[in-house]
């Protein structure tokens, strides 16, 4: 028991790391410069505003109880009947409501007003995410997505990835286009913290999947042949899937542009192990090679899409978040095992259609519930407070405007002896730094 509750405060941890500093790492190196401040704030402050949230309410909403879409928030409100050696799975599920708030905003970079990101978070885990969790999560015979309908998902398929990718989505639409998307470069401005940001990425989801194993029976040591067998094919499935989706979307990037990026491998190991995460305890690792595979390759060319329909997801989290987790929820009901999490044989082992059709019904929900809900609330505050920055900010560059700072001072004061090659040079060159 002691090493269960050890093994769950290292996972929450990890969890807790992919959003602060990893996400924050990953999103601010894909950003522009004179971004990449509002980018890593926008984590940071989700994670302050959803962790409190959660422990008031969230909690409650998500696993307090039956219900079809959510559950009484006030049952536990301020976790009132928990017992504290019960505190670290409350913690733990916290981790996921930052992550998936937080996800969101590398769509919305170098815009959206910081003042209606700090109001949007609050609402939207309220009325989203909460909600979501509880029907994919809490599992009771009421609870939407995993009662009623049937459909698995391990660690966060439609919950987090599809959940944030449609918000993620909305949003741009209702905030639109930067100015110069398709017509300038908008290059990432420092591609090493977005490599360190993946990294740490993919060490901290050893926690996020392997973490959500669930438990049958009354306790963890009553469990443990099926905490040893369920957490191995989580951990193997969730390295090779990850692998597999660096080749398979490198293998596209070369053969649409030419060459294999290090954004390239960056960004398909995150489209790996977000189509891994809803089916990391119902496939093997055949399974999970295929899955990463698929995603890499089909998140490789989904990126390329709002160049084609015209909307501007700033740093793909459509492409990845929205597609990787709609690939990997639906694809459990080709690949999954009866020895695995879900006890069911998808199509590919003779189990019939029905778990493909629970699979595609629950992605259908997610994205029906979280589009209806995420629009009235971006309509909301863009016809209040403003969803968005002025021109004249944006170029300038957010970090400036919203938080009077900028990411790189590479300015040095001229010396008595009048050496300051570095401030000369770059007042000479007029550049804006």
């Amino acid at each position: 028991m002691d090493g269960y509750y050890a093994f769950m405060l290292i996972a929450t941890a990890l969890v807790l790391m992919m959003t602060v500093p990893a996400l924050a790492l990953f999103y601010g190196g894909m950003s522009r410069s004179k971004s990449v401040l509002n980018m890593m704030m926008m984590s940071y402050v989700a994670a302050a505003i959803v962790g409190i949230l959660y422990v008031a309410v969230g909690w409650s909403i998500g696993f307090g109880g039956d219900g079809i879409f959510f559950a009484n928030p006030f049952e536990l409100f301020w976790l009132d009947g928990v017992t504290t050696d019960a505190y670290i799975g409350v913690m733990f599920q916290m981790t996921f409501a930052i992550i998936t708030v937080a996800l969101i905003s590398g769509a919305v970079a170098d815009r959206m007003k910081f003042s209606a990101w700090v109001v949007f978070t609050p609402i939207w885990a309220l009325l989203c995410y909460f909600p979501m969790a509880h029907m994919v999560f809490s599992c009771t015979d009421d609870s939407l997505i995993c009662g009623k309908i049937g459909a698995q998902d391990y660690a966060g398929g439609t919950a987090v990835h599809i959940n944030a990718g449609i918000a993620a989505l909305v949003l741009v639409l209702l905030l639109g286009k930067r100015i110069g998307f398709g017509k300038e470069p908008m290059r990432p401005h420092n591609l090493t913290l977005t490599m360190l940001g993946a990294g740490l990425l993919w060490f901290g989801w050893y926690g996020f999947n392997v973490g959500s194993i669930v438990f049958g029976g009354e306790s963890p040591e009553a469990d443990m042949d099926q905490f040893f067998a369920e957490t191995g094919r989580t951990f193997g499935n969730t390295t090779l899937a990850a692998m597999a989706a660096i080749l398979g979307w490198l293998l596209v990037e070369r053969f649409l542009h030419g060459k294999a990026t290090s954004l390239g491998a960056a960004s398909g190991i995150v489209a790996g192990l977000v189509a891994i995460t809803p089916a990391a305890g119902a496939v093997n690792l055949s399974g999970a090679v295929a899955i990463g595979a698929i995603a890499g390759a089909v998140c490789a060319w989904a990126v390329g899409l709002k160049f084609k329909l015209g909307y501007d997801d700033s740093l793909d989290v459509v492409g990845v978040h929205l597609v990787g987790g709609i690939i990997g929820t639906v694809l459990i009901g080709v690949f999954s095992t009866s020895d695995g999490a879900g006890g069911v044989d998808g199509l590919l082992y003779g189990g019939g259609i029905d778990s493909l059709v629970d699979q595609i019904l629950g992605v259908l929900v997610a994205i029906v519930y979280v589009t209806v809900i995420t629009t009235i609330i971006g309509l909301a505050i863009k016809y209040t407070l403003g969803l968005r920055i002025t021109d004249e900010a944006e170029v300038e560059g957010i970090d400036f405007d919203q938080h009077g700072e900028t990411a790189y001072d590479l300015h040095t004061s001229l010396s008595s002896s009048g050496t300051g090659v570095i401030a000369a040079a770059t007042k000479s060159e007029g550049t804006h730094v």
